[in-house]
């Protein structure tokens, strides 16, 4: 057998480095009051330290940094294009229209479950949680805000609805990804989280349903009102759906997020062409670059559509390559490695291993804040045990998904985290408590391993033995 290398980690000393980790981005951020990036980067340090007392050279310390920031090259990328297609959509009164639309389609009174709902219906269909918080999301927000609804309860609800179709979808990169991860049937694996996507799609409705009620008569005369200023200062026209149309077909021909977000960018900005021919392209580099800047006369109405452009999201894309650049780092020490694998290994119970593997999701969650690496490092490390186990792979892509896909978004220096406070402009404390969806799938996830209840088994390979 080969020997470890010198740089190896014990099981102890990376438990100990993690929890030091862990506790300082606590203690910057709960006690110091410290923002996260600030707080990440100390973190970054103690691992950097940590690094060269155990004589990591300085070059592997690059590449570990590089290595780190590479899977998210490309949703940083399509961070700043939906900033650009937010201040575009809004400039084009596609936003304001679907405002005005909600004001008359969705029921006041239930407005909460009904954002949630139709958030969940439309990233099924698209498959793609961002686009749908950056475009529909953002209007239910609007809507929602107006009639003094709690934000973080609504961002809750969007985010849940649109976690809930990105997770079913079978047009969803996360999805497929995690199929792929554990050699599993896309069908079969959609199907299978339906024993925790289903309880927790109801609980959540009817949680929402009981949090959001609103006194629709108090809440008539300000929707009157702000209808009338949107048709007064944007664009309302039932042309706007050609581009919600244009991002179903989209989902549809399977093009990729950078394609459909383009696309509708290009779409919006003709739009506003039309709507106005006299306007300057220097105009519309403005958009681009710093966003809209809403001078309805209404303070409520001008926060809530100015928003948008590259600039907005500069400081979700600082967050996001600071958390990737020290998820490359604990992966080139080996520190994450070291405590999945250990406990892998000694693991065989079906409870027990899917506590283990839950925790570990969540833990990359937390130490690496990237949504896929909190699949992929998981699923490669406990895959063979779950075969030993006798469970069939569409159980441990469950496993996976209640545990990385859906709790990245609770993460705030993470992904999808950072994301949703950035699109929004709440903070992720803030809203975590309501996304029921979120925190309710590890729970009834963990239930079905206790049970038994929708355990797939199959015939241990090394074993021989037939399975029941």
């Amino acid at each position: 057998m080969k020997k470890e290398q010198s740089n190896q980690p014990s099981l102890r000393e990376a438990s100990l480095v993690l929890l030091i980790i862990i506790s300082s981005i606590a203690v910057s951020i709960i006690w110091a009051k410290l923002t996260a990036d600030t707080a990440i980067l100390f973190a970054i340090g103690i691992t950097i330290v940590y690094a060269i007392i155990k004589k990591v050279p300085f070059n592997q310390i690059h590449e570990g940094i590089i290595e780190g920031l590479s899977p998210g090259i490309i949703p940083i990328f399509i961070f700043i294009l939906v900033g650009v297609l937010i201040a575009t959509w809004i400039q084009a009164g596609i936003i304001p229209t679907l405002m005005v639309w909600g004001f008359k389609i969705i029921s006041v009174k239930w407005f909460v479950p009904s954002a949630f709902i139709v958030c969940a219906i439309v990233g099924s269909a698209v498959g793609s949680a961002f686009t749908v918080m950056s475009t529909v999301g953002v209007a239910l927000f609007g809507i929602g805000s107006t009639l003094g609804l709690n934000p973080a309860l609504l961002v809750g609800a969007i985010v849940s609805g649109s976690v809930f179709g990105d997770k079913t979808s079978p047009l969803s990169e996360s999805t497929n990804l995690t199929a792929a991860v554990v050699d599993a049937d896309l069908f079969d694996h959609i199907k299978n989280l339906m024993w925790s996507t289903v309880p927790a799609f109801v609980v959540s409705v009817i949680l929402f349903a009981f949090l959001g009620m609103t006194n629709k008569n108090s809440s008539l005369s300000s929707i009157s009102k702000v209808t009338n200023i949107l048709q007064a200062n944007f664009h309302i026209s039932f042309l706007s759906i050609i581009p919600l149309l244009l991002m179903f077909v989209c989902a549809w021909r399977h093009l990729p997020a950078i394609i459909t977000i383009m696309l509708n960018i290009g779409l919006a900005i003709l739009m506003i062409f039309l709507q106005n021919p006299n306007t300057k392209i220097s105009y519309i580099g403005q958009i681009v670059e710093s966003g809209v800047t809403a001078h309805t006369g209404n303070k409520q109405i001008d926060l809530l559509l100015s928003r948008g452009g590259i600039e907005s999201m500069m400081p979700t894309v600082a967050l996001i390559i600071l958390t990737l650049s020290l998820g490359g780092l604990l992966i080139k020490t080996q520190l994450i490695s070291t405590v999945m694998n250990r406990a892998a290994k000694k693991l065989t119970k079906t409870p027990s291993l899917i506590l283990a593997t839950m925790l570990s999701g969540i833990g990359v969650n937390i130490f690496i804040g990237e949504q896929f690496l909190s699949v992929i490092l998981p699923g490669n490390a406990f895959k063979k045990v779950y075969e030993k186990a006798g469970l069939a792979p569409v159980v441990l892509g469950r496993v996976l998904e209640d545990s990385g896909t859906v709790i990245n978004y609770l993460i705030p220096w993470g992904v999808a985290g950072s994301f949703v406070a950035g699109t929004f402009g709440v903070a992720t404390f803030s809203y975590l408590p309501f996304v029921f969806f979120s925190l309710l799938s590890p729970v009834f996830s963990l239930l079905s391993g206790f049970t038994g209840i929708g355990i797939k088994k199959i015939t241990p390979r090394k074993s021989g033995v037939t399975g029941k």
